[in-house]
């Protein structure tokens, strides 16, 4: 192989660049030398070029001398060499000093800058939103507070962690968008009150605890709570939402956030979503949308007139909000009260609508069609059969909901990596006995074979868990994706559509799950930061969503649309609410089946994504309903309405029973 020819130019600048790789003063001294080979050849020019110029060479010389003196600031001094030497060392001590103070100036601007710039400043805002903390979760609260702020001109959304605040500003460029007029980011430690004063917590209006990863992360929130008690207040301070992952900091956070303070558990959240959506797929696109601020939401109406009422005159009163419970005038919710249950003075609906702007109430009642209702039948479903592929921190959670809730005779069949340790499931209460049969397995769920070794078509549904985040797994969704891939290879193998929910750490990893038709992602922290984003923008709705979330007073569902209407027959769809009511449920939408379209439409809210879920559509709009169409409905338990025992779940619930109780509401006693 012939040698490589090297070009001057090559060999001139490796010679540079070793000389100034060698020291300071070296470096200082090729500088020195430059400039005088650019800088006296310019002046002799000049000086040769004057007209006016000394005729002698001694005269010219002391005129580029001049020149250049003046050019590099040396001093223009003639006469002996000694006068000349001490005038250029009289140059050099002042180059020296001016330049040492334009460094100092400049350096103390550009720590100040700095400084300025990692947010040390207080913000002066009122009525904002303040977020403590930095998790997977920040980026959806702060899109939604942002989005939810900018529609009603309540000013910024301050953010405060322990990163640099260019770190986080660019974090939030690049996954939500410019953000600036709206988005002020400050550092400090949470659990230092100074650094909080920073976001000036006691002037805003409203105030989100966010859990981090680590071991102490619970631990972390009970001290940021501490703390904001002597700069929020106690009985007049903005609502404070914030969020614990494992269930027993439950009630030191309850304490800690005092009677306005509302504490969410993500990991019991995030198993419910799963657990649901597992038995329904596409519930969690239900939840996103009524949790989210551009979709439906959850609002609260004055009842106007309704005194005297009965819930069932009112559920058809109004056009496209759906009524799915009262606000009594002591703060207590009751959703899906029976169809005979009167309002009294001082109560409020609780709607699901698309804005918070109370329509009119107008009688809808004729729309009802009779002759389409369904018979009314138990609807109940059997035993299932459910397979769940991995195993970490919410899996015992996953265990004990379905455990709970399982029809007798379910199966589940549960195969965890090698490396995962030992699979630990809550022990069984005597009331759960035989409800579940539970089978362990260990497996490499990276192999095809292990898979195919469980036939996955086979099972009603497949949950997907991959690891914690934190637990030095780099990306916890790489071994997730994997699974879902082999899951769908082998509903395509098959032709049936596979029933899988998976969950995800990062939302980002949505787009690649490869789904199938009946499959399904839940990121870990969204619907949990959607909530916490709901109940800080409004607090009157955290008594809804106690009932609705942490206890099973209320619980969102998928319906098959035949046991509401009769498939096949065009019906409005205050026909569908009014059959809900007489299974003692508020229907507030449909999942229509790929293949229909709406018979007409007469609704200010149209269009549909999708995933077919169309929520608070007019009382009005008229369709041809299909076997596999669903509804959309907020069912009671089934201890209400006729049906056996108060079947209340033991769960904890967001807030603390009563202001001066220390005993966390919804715990269950001791021995259970």
């Amino acid at each position: 192989m012939g040698r490589r020819q090297t070009s001057l130019g090559d060999r001139a600048r490796y010679v540079f660049d070793r000389r100034l790789a060698r020291s300071t003063g070296t470096l200082l001294s090729w500088l020195a030398l430059g400039c005088l080979m650019i800088v006296v050849p310019v002046s002799a020019l000049l000086v040769w070029m004057d007209p006016h110029a000394p005729r002698s060479l001694s005269g010219r010389l002391t005129a580029v001398w001049r020149t250049s003196a003046e050019t590099l600031r040396l001093g223009v001094a003639t006469g002996a060499p000694p006068r000349m030497l001490l005038s250029v060392l009289l140059g050099l001590i002042a180059l020296l000093c001016v330049s040492t103070l334009v460094g100092v100036i400049t350096t103390g601007l550009g720590d100040r800058l700095a400084e300025l710039r990692r947010g040390r400043s207080t913000v002066l805002e009122r009525g904002h939103a303040v977020v403590l903390g930095w998790s997977e979760q920040i980026f959806t609260v702060v899109a939604e507070l942002a989005a939810a702020r900018a529609g009603r001109g309540r000013g910024v959304v301050a953010v405060l962690a322990e990163r640099d605040t260019p770190e986080m500003e660019e974090a939030f460029a690049a996954t939500l968008g410019e953000l600036r007029n709206r988005l002020v980011c400050r550092t400090g430690s949470l659990t230092d009150p100074a650094a909080l004063a920073l976001v000036a917590p006691g002037s805003a209006g409203s105030v989100l605890v966010l859990p981090a990863e680590g071991p102490d992360a619970d631990l972390e929130v009970v001290r940021t709570l501490l703390a904001l008690r002597p700069l929020v207040g106690t009985g007049t301070g903005p609502p404070v939402v914030a969020a614990v992952r494992d269930r027993r900091y439950l009630p030191a956070a309850r304490l800690a956030a005092g009677s306005r303070g509302v504490v969410l558990e993500t990991d019991l959240t995030t198993a419910r979503l799963l657990v649901q959506s597992a038995r329904r797929p596409g519930l969690s696109a239900v939840l996103r949308d009524l949790l989210d601020v551009a979709g439906a939401e959850f609002h609260i109406f004055e009842a106007r007139d309704a005194a005297g009422l009965s819930f069932g005159e009112i559920a058809l009163r109004f056009e496209s909000a759906c009524v799915v419970g009262v606000l009594r005038a002591d703060g207590h919710a009751l959703l899906t009260p029976g169809r005979a249950t009167v309002l009294g003075a001082g109560d409020r609906l609780v709607v699901v609508a698309h804005d918070d702007t109370a329509e009119s109430p107008a009688g809808r009642g004729e729309l009802v069609d009779a002759t389409a209702f369904a018979p009314l039948g138990p609807g109940a479903e059997g035993p299932s059969r459910v397979l769940l592929l991995g195993w970490n921190r919410r899996a015992p959670l996953i265990v004990d909901l379905l455990r709970r809730t399982a029809r007798p005779g379910t199966v589940l069949d549960v195969v965890t990596e090698p490396d995962d340790g030992a699979v630990r499931t809550p022990p069984e209460r005597p009331e759960d006995s035989g409800r579940l049969d539970i089978t362990c397995h260990v497996g490499d769920l990276a192999r095809p074979e292990t898979l195919r070794t469980f036939d996955a078509v086979g099972y009603d549904s497949v949950i997907v868990l991959g690891p914690d985040c934190g637990t030095g797994v780099r990306r916890p969704d790489d071994r997730t994706l994997l699974t879902l891939l082999i899951l769908r290879s082998q509903e395509e193998e098959s032709g049936r559509a596979l029933p899988v929910v998976a969950e995800l750490c990062d939302h980002r990893s949505r787009a690649l799950a490869p789904l199938g038709r009946a499959a399904d992602a839940v990121v870990r922290g969204e619907l949990t930061a959607l909530l916490m984003a709901q109940l800080s923008q409004n607090p009157a709705l955290a008594p809804v969503f106690e009932e609705l979330f942490a206890t099973r007073g209320g619980a969102l569902g998928l319906r098959p649309a035949g046991q509401y209407v009769l498939p096949g027959r065009a019906a409005s769809f205050a026909t569908v609410v009014a059959a809900a009511l007489r299974r003692g449920e508020c229907a507030i939408g449909y999942r229509a089946h790929a293949s229909q379209t709406p018979y007409t439409t007469q609704t200010a809210h149209a269009g549909r994504g999708d995933d077919g879920v169309r929520l608070c559509p007019g009382k009005s709009e008229r369709r041809v309903w299909a076997a596999e169409d669903e509804i959309v409905v907020v069912s009671a338990p089934p201890g209400e309405h006729g049906g056996g025992a108060d079947a209340r779940q033991e769960l904890p619930r967001m807030r603390r029973q009563t202001e001066t109780s220390d005993t966390p509401a919804g715990d269950p006693p001791e021995g259970q």
